[in-house]
């Protein structure tokens, strides 16, 4: 049996039809870049958030900088300021987190993760100093942080807060939607994502009209109206097709995210007695959306060859923290500032994971895993 980490091409199958009308529909009225299509995407994806504003962007990392460049800029930072400004992310995350904020100028500051791979609420303040100026929370997996402590940091030292939602569409966090607590939520619609594009595609969403009109003129060049650019923007509009491909998949994504969920918890029932293997855990309060189901294990690189040798790939989310990137050695932070990542990055393992993986599909994996473990 061949299981692939992630299998796109099923999911297109079962949508081909809807897929091919609206691009053809793109192509015929030559709305390439932004036009109707994504702004009904924007409206449909801020609604299902219950957000007020949404702003497609080309890509997450875009989306990124597009919200740190609307809560800092118009707040009185100028580019001398910006090199002094530090913004607090988790150690664990994507490449992306980090690069936008060094993107845009301004200081990585990293915290270790916890128990559920999110940032460490009870290290963040240890961190803060009086250049701070953003908090950027991860709902890393698809797994909510833990909200509640870091809008309390967030108020108390009167800090701007930037939720990096890219692996969270539709997770919530106390019945309400991640992107919406702080002051803009990022998405990335990476093809892989639980909500992918054909291609680059993302965007951030708020319930502040300021930050909107910001950020909607900042991705197209800075422009109030065409020709007329009010401030210094980018170009970091979405393409036209991916507002059409998106929004034939959002109808979809409910359901979706349910059989996400489902498979996860084949995956805790039939891994759950399995010696040597952590299933992961559920924040309290919270809706999980498993945009990757991760496991901590022994022997991991002896248990992946043993996956691979019966058909099965798996992936690693992610093997070099940001502090032991060549990138970021400019920091100075070592592996004792973050023994929980240093513990983790090693045992770490995802397995495949997406809404069309069958319940036969799971319990083999979950068998291959056991008789690797019953034979050590």
């Amino acid at each position: 049996m061949k299981i692939p980490f992630v299998d796109l091409k099923i999911q297109y199958q079962s949508i081909k039809d809807e897929i091919i009308c609206e691009i053809n529909k793109i192509l015929n009225n030559n709305e390439y870049i932004l036009g109707k299509e994504v702004a009904n995407f924007e409206q449909k994806f801020a609604g299902i958030h219950k957000a007020n504003f949404c702003v497609g962007t080309n890509n997450g990392t875009s989306a990124l900088q597009v919200a740190l460049n609307a809560l800092l800029q118009p707040n009185g930072i100028n580019n001398e300021e910006i090199f002094k400004t530090e913004c607090i992310i988790p150690v664990n995350t994507y490449i992306a987190t980090a690069e936008a904020v060094a993107g845009i100028g301004a200081k990585v500051v990293l915290v270790d993760c916890n128990q559920f791979y999110n940032i460490d609420v009870n290290k963040i303040e240890e961190k803060i100093t009086s250049n701070t100026k953003v908090l950027i929370p991860v709902h890393l997996y698809g797994q909510p942080a833990d909200m509640d402590p870091i809008l309390k940091l967030a108020e108390k030292y009167k800090l701007f807060v930037l939720e990096d939602c890219a692996q969270a569409h539709l997770a919530t966090y106390k019945g309400k939607s991640v992107g919406t607590f702080g002051d803009i939520g990022a998405f990335s619609f990476y093809p892989g994502k639980n909500l992918g594009a054909y291609g680059e595609a993302g965007a951030c969403i708020t319930n502040s009209e300021k930050l909107y009109d910001y950020m909607y003129s900042y991705r197209n060049h800075g422009q109030s109206s065409k020709y007329y650019h009010d401030i210094i923007g980018h170009n970091f509009r979405m393409e036209g097709i991916q507002g059409a491909v998106l929004n034939v998949k959002l109808r979809y994504l409910e359901k979706w995210t349910e059989l996400r969920r489902k498979n996860a918890y084949l995956y805790n029932k039939y891994l759950k007695n399995t010696e040597h293997v952590e299933t992961p855990n559920e924040i309290e309060d919270s809706y999980s959306v498993y945009h990757l189901y991760v496991i901590k294990v022994k022997d991991r690189n002896k248990l992946c060859k043993h996956l691979e040798q019966n058909g099965i790939a798996t992936g690693i989310h992610y093997p070099i923290p940001i502090n032991e990137q060549k990138a970021f050695f400019h920091l100075n932070d070592d592996a004792i500032n973050f023994p929980t990542i240093d513990k983790d990055k090693n045992n770490i393992l995802s397995l495949p994971m997406y809404p069309e993986l069958t319940s036969d599909k799971i319990e083999y994996i979950s068998k291959v895993i056991n008789e690797f473990y019953q034979k050590l």
